[in-house]
């Protein structure tokens, strides 16, 4: 078996999924700095993390409904953004081994992008959209259930809507209202990045990042917080 075979076979080996189209396994391990330069964008995982991304959201928020019957829909949403953040997709991604096998540039490589979150996030999605295409949602369905399930029945952070303690919080210390404002945004369309600057008159201001802008207020809400030295708690209904 050659050196690109074995490397084939261990990461199947970890989703849980043999390829007939191996080519989309190679896609979904390329980063841009690693994609042939007659392809470009077009040769790295960009495409199929943007597919992973809606069938993961689709996968977790069916794997949701079944869990927790009980839940309402706001409770159902947190869950859902707790287990398909950027943070979560990062750790799914090193417990399946993807860092070895992702394909960089050299200047990647050696600045240790096999380790940074936002390349493990991204390609930990593009390996779903991978399989989703190769065998359709019923696979792609069971790697999510394999390594999203136990994640879902042990939460690693308090459910609470942190922009709705922020508030709470804040109302009753008679504070103002906290006000959020967009103070940056990058990436491509497909796939933006949001920063966000929340502040509460007399406690100062706090930032947070973003897929998506209530993403980010959720973390900057979050960072205020936990620099007042707040949590977050809910009630859950399992």
């Amino acid at each position: 078996m050659t050196k690109r075979g074995v490397a084939h076979a261990e990461v199947e080996d970890n989703l849980g999924y043999v390829f007939r189209d191996k080519t989309l396994l190679d896609r979904a391990l390329t980063h841009i700095s690693g994609a042939r330069s007659s392809e470009g964008r077009l040769g790295s995982y960009q495409r199929l993390e943007f597919l992973g991304d809606r069938v993961l959201g689709l996968a977790v928020s069916a794997m949701l409904l079944r869990g927790f019957p009980k839940s309402d829909e706001g409770e159902l949403s947190r869950r859902l953004a707790e287990l398909v953040r950027a943070e979560a997709c990062a750790e799914v991604a090193a417990a399946m081994q993807l860092g070895p096998h992702i394909r960089l540039g050299a200047g990647e490589a050696n600045s240790g992008g096999r380790k940074k979150k936002a390349i493990l996030s991204d390609v930990c999605e593009a390996a779903v959209g991978a399989v989703f295409l190769d065998g359709g949602y019923e696979p792609a369905a069971a790697l999510v259930e394999r390594y999203w399930g136990p994640r879902m029945l042990a939460p690693s952070r308090p459910l609470r809507d942190p922009k709705t303690g922020l508030q709470e919080w804040a109302q009753g210390r008679g504070l103002p209202t906290p006000v959020y404002r967009e103070v940056g945004r990058s990436g491509p369309d497909h796939n933006p990045h949001f920063r966000v600057l929340v502040e509460v008159e007399g406690l100062g201001e706090a930032e947070g990042e973003g897929r998506s802008k209530r993403a980010a207020e959720q973390a900057a809400a979050e960072a205020l917080l936990a620099r007042e030295g707040q949590g977050t708690t809910e009630t859950t209904h399992g």
